[in-house]
C-alpha cells in the first residue's frame, strides 16, 4: 500500500490507495496505433488540421461544387453559415498539405469529424476518420490496390473476404468502394451490415484532376490516389464491439487490459 498526502484547508490527512496492477488502452487508440504503424512502414508521414474547417478547403477544393448532392448527403453542422464548419472528413488535410508541401508526397491523416447523424449503432454525430493520399510523377491504381490489399491482410489477416467495387467519390475518378464480408454474421445478413452480408471499411480512388488543379498541381505531370475510412467501424470489425456508442460511453468493461 501507499500512502498519499492530500492537503486540506487548517489541517493534513493522509489516505490510502490500492496501485493498479495493469494498464488499459481504449480500442481506439490501439487500432490507431497499428494502423499508423502500418502506413509509416510504406514511408507514409502523419499529418492533422483544423476540426473547424471552411466551405471551401471542405468542398469546392474537393470538387464539390454549392449545387453538388454530397453537401447534403454529409449533413454539414455549420458554426457559421455558409462558410464555417465542422469538418465533415479529414479531406481539408490534404488540401492544405499539397499546397504547403513539395512533391512528391505521402501522408495519413487521423483525426474527428462530425456530420448531423441519427444516431444508431453503426453510425455517430462525431466519429474518427482516416484518409490517406500519395501524390507523384505515373501513380496508378495497381499502387492503389496493391496498398490497400496489404492493408486489408495487415489488419483482418488474409483469411478475411474481401471485394472492391466500382462507386462514386466527387473527389476521386475512378472511384472505390472496400468491403469485407461482416465478422458479425459472417454474410448471413445483420444489423451491423444492415442485412447485407458486407460491411463496407473505406472507400478510395485515383485522385481528380479537379482537385490536383485546386492547388496548383499539374496533373498532365502528377496523378495520385486517396483513400478514407471510418476508425470507428475498424475497431468494432477488429474488438468484436457492436454498437459505436459504446466506444464513446462510460462503460470500459470492454476494454482490454495489456
Amino acid at each position: 500500500m501507499r500512502t498519499v498526502v492530500a492537503a486540506k484547508p487548517g489541517s493534513m490527512r493522509t489516505c490510502r490507495y490500492r496501485p493498479r496492477a495493469s494498464v488499459r488502452v481504449h480500442p481506439t487508440t490501439e487500432v490507431l496505433r497499428r494502423v499508423t504503424g502500418f502506413f509509416r512502414s510504406l514511408g507514409f508521414e502523419v499529418t492533422d488540421g483544423p476540426e473547424i474547417e471552411s466551405d471551401f478547403y471542405n468542398f469546392t477544393a474537393l470538387n464539390i461544387p454549392l449545387d453538388h448532392p454530397a453537401r447534403e448527403m454529409q449533413d454539414t453542422v455549420y458554426v457559421l453559415e455558409p462558410d464555417i464548419l465542422l469538418r465533415t472528413h479529414t479531406s481539408p488535410v490534404e488540401i492544405h498539405t499539397m499546397e504547403e508541401r513539395e512533391l512528391p508526397l505521402r501522408v495519413v491523416v487521423p483525426g474527428k469529424a462530425y456530420r448531423y447523424e441519427d444516431v444508431n449503432p453503426t453510425n455517430n454525430y462525431m466519429f474518427f476518420q482516416y484518409e490517406g493520399l500519395a501524390v507523384d510523377r505515373g501513380i496508378h491504381m495497381g499502387h492503389l490496390r496493391w496498398v490497400l490489399g496489404e492493408f486489408l491482410d495487415y489488419l483482418f489477416g488474409p483469411e478475411v473476404e474481401r471485394r472492391f467495387r466500382a462507386k462514386y467519390y466527387p473527389q476521386v475518378e475512378p472511384g472505390l468502394g472496400v468491403d469485407i464480408l461482416c465478422r458479425f454474421c459472417s454474410g448471413s445478413g445483420c444489423a451491423i451490415c444492415k442485412h447485407k452480408g458486407w460491411v463496407e471499411i473505406l472507400g478510395a480512388g485515383m485522385v481528380h484532376p479537379n482537385v490536383l488543379t485546386s492547388v496548383g498541381i499539374n496533373w498532365y505531370e502528377y496523378s495520385g490516389f486517396a483513400f478514407g475510412m471510418g476508425l470507428d467501424r475498424l475497431v468494432m470489425g477488429a474488438t468484436g464491439i457492436s454498437d459505436i456508442r459504446e466506444l464513446y460511453g462510460p462503460r470500459m468493461s470492454y476494454i482490454p487490459e495489456v
